[in-house]
């Protein structure tokens, strides 16, 4: 058996595929290329009303590529909601790997010096994969999730793939695409480059606290993304 590494597993992800496992107690990974695919259009991103007032109190600090190991760890632990997840050794190892060569970013939240929620994907071309989200305390992984769509506009992102809909990720604008579909997107993001901003630039409309974040993410001004650059032969 061929032992995946992590070239193997941009490769799997530039032909629109990815690996799971059915627990974390589990070995063995499988190969994911779903009927349905969900995605996060980053020109509709919708910010609940709520969380809006929650962005704008800027309670919650976010760092980015900071702790990425903690987030896989996060996103590994079992809750009352999430009995089990399908992150097992052989994931963390390879994603590890990912964000060794800055291909895998996460978003942190902290408050008090402890790390209280966030999310980690991989990035390639124009495109980011979402792959898995936690939360200790109540909005941490939608905090995230707001903070990442503002980096992937101002990086000039053109796809983010969020694998499966789910009715937390419908509430911000996710949807369902064909398989067909979606590997057309994904073959035009693949034919652009895109950067991940660690920091978020000055000059952000409204920059005190989260109200920058607030303004990029559409709670109130309007943010214009950078362009993407076109690869070239």
């Amino acid at each position: 058996m061929i032992r995946l590494t992590p070239a193997i597993l941009l490769q799997a992800y530039a032909a629109g595929i990815f690996p799971m496992a059915e627990s974390a107690a589990d070995p063995e990974l499988f190969w994911v290329d779903p009927k349905r695919r969900g995605i996060l259009p980053l020109d509709a991103f919708h910010v609940p009303r709520r969380l809006k007032r929650v962005l704008r109190r800027g309670d919650i600090e976010v760092r980015c590529d900071s702790a990425f190991a903690a987030v896989m760890r996060g996103c590994a632990e079992a809750s009352e909601m999430r009995p089990t997840t399908w992150i097992n050794d052989e994931i963390v190892r390879l994603y590890g790997g990912l964000f060794a060569q800055g291909a895998a970013h996460s978003v942190e939240c902290w408050h008090e010096g402890e790390l209280v929620g966030g999310l980690y994907g991989v990035s390639l071309g124009a495109a980011f994969f979402g792959e898995s989200m936690f939360s200790r305390v109540t909005d941490a992984s939608k905090i995230a999730l707001v903070h990442l769509v503002v980096r992937l506009r101002l990086g000039g992102y053109r796809l983010l793939d969020t694998q499966f809909l789910t009715p937390h990720l419908a509430q911000f604008g996710g949807i369902e695409v064909s398989r067909a579909r979606y590997h057309r997107m994904l073959a035009e993001a693949l034919r652009y480059r895109a950067d991940f901003p660690r920091v978020l630039p000055d000059g952000l409309p409204a920059w005190l606290g989260a109200a920058g974040v607030a303004a990029a993410a559409g709670v109130g001004e309007p943010l214009p993304p950078l362009h993407s650059s076109r690869l070239t032969s």
